[in-house]
Parts: structure tokens; C-alpha cells; sequence
């Protein structure tokens, strides 16, 4: 059942995009509170396959891995999906790619591209970005009283939400040095990191074809 205030022709639904390694509370506390704000159908907590950005930058976690987080981490919250379409596609994952993707599917739903003032603010240096704010509206996240300025043109939300201090790269730090991860994580998250000692200097478990063998 669509929410109250949904658009009559087709969904609305929110896109946001992230390496999620691992993925933590402040993702799911953003994804609720612009669904909430924006009475969005869903959020689409969409998994990059190689995150152009990042690559080259340290090591990171298989993409099936890094989905399998998100779909624990989102199991038991209404209005959220974990999305694989960017590693059923491959190579590199732009947002204009999947989002034409996305329309092609549901060319009767509203679109709306989540992202943080820090993405915000690097806009114009991705991929097609103009295709991008064609194809939805983007939707600014930060904590409250944070001023946030997009190129002139662009067609954006600013939604106020509380910003958890929470780092992926402290996090995986954290399982290395064996500090505690508890309710920065899920439990489910949680787990799925410890089975498959993700962020441990010992390599996890190798199939005969290279990718590291998934324990749930």
C-alpha cells in the first residue's frame, strides 16, 4: 500500500547509493528519516559492484558480501531494499546508468537521489551528472543548521536528519584491532562480519573461482 501523499501514477522512490562496507546505523537512520520526510514508498539502499571513486584506495569487501550486509541490515525495516542491480549489471556503477535502469522498470515512479552534504558538494565531478538530476531530485542529508549549496540549476530537498558520527573506515578498523562494533552495527550485520571475518587480517575462506565463499 503506497504511503499517504505517494504519487498517484507510480511509486516514489528514494536511491541511495553506497559502497556500505560495512553498512552501520547512520545509513539506516538516514534512509528512515527521508523516507519519512519525503513519504517516500521506499528507499533503495543500492550496492555499488566497483565504486569508481574508492577504487584504488584500499582493498573492498566482494560486492555479493557487501549486499548480503545490506540485505541483513534492512531485513526488518519496512519501506527498505537492499538493491543489486549495479552487480547484476557489472563494471563500474554510475547513478545515471542506474537510474535510467530503473526508470526503464517503473517509468511511472518518482525518483529522488539521496546523498550526504559531503557528495552533495562533489556533484558536478561524477559520471553524467547531469543525466542525473534530469532522471530525480536530489535529496541533500545533514545534521541540522549545516548549510548546503548545490549548483544553480539543480533541482534539490534538503532534509535534516540526525547525522550519526559513524565512519565505515573506523568501523573495519575496528574489527582489525578488536574494538567493539555493538550498535554501530545490527546484530545481523554484526554477524555476518564475525562468520566471515570480513575485516580480519587473515584472508576469509577462497572458492575454486577466486571469490570469497559467503558463511551466513
Amino acid at each position: 500500500m503506497p504511503l499517504p501523499g505517494s504519487s498517484p501514477d507510480g511509486r516514489r522512490v528514494g536511491l541511495f547509493g553506497g559502497t556500505f562496507d560495512p553498512p552501520h546505523v547512520g545509513h539506516l537512520v538516514t534512509a528512515v528519516n527521508v523516507r519519512h520526510a519525503l513519504r517516500l514508498d521506499v528507499v533503495i539502499l543500492m550496492v555499488n559492484n566497483v565504486p569508481w571513486q574508492k577504487e584504488g584506495e584500499r582493498p573492498i569487501t566482494p560486492a555479493l558480501h557487501r549486499l548480503a550486509m545490506v540485505e541483513a541490515a534492512v531485513a526488518d525495516v519496512p519501506g527498505l531494499e537492499a538493491g543489486r542491480l549495479e552487480i547484476d549489471h557489472g563494471g563500474h556503477s554510475y547513478t545515471a546508468d542506474t537510474l535510467a535502469a530503473l526508470r526503464a522498470t517503473e517509468p511511472d515512479a518518482t525518483f529522488f537521489t539521496i546523498v550526504g552534504d559531503d557528495a552533495a558538494a562533489g556533484l558536478m565531478t561524477w559520471e553524467r551528472y547531469e543525466e542525473v538530476v534530469a532522471a530525480s531530485t536530489m535529496v541533500v542529508v545533514d545534521r541540522p543548521g549545516v548549510p548546503v549549496e548545490l549548483p544553480e540549476g539543480v533541482d534539490w530537498i534538503h532534509v535534516e536528519s540526525p547525522r550519526l558520527e559513524v565512519s565505515s573506515t573506523d568501523l573495519r578498523a575496528r574489527f582489525t584491532d578488536g574494538r567493539p562494533l555493538d550498535y554501530l552495527v545490527t546484530d545481523p550485520v554484526l554477524d555476518l562480519i564475525r562468520a566471515n571475518r570480513y575485516y580480519a587480517d587473515d584472508p576469509a575462506v577462497v572458492t575454486a573461482n577466486g571469490a570469497p565463499e559467503l558463511r551466513r
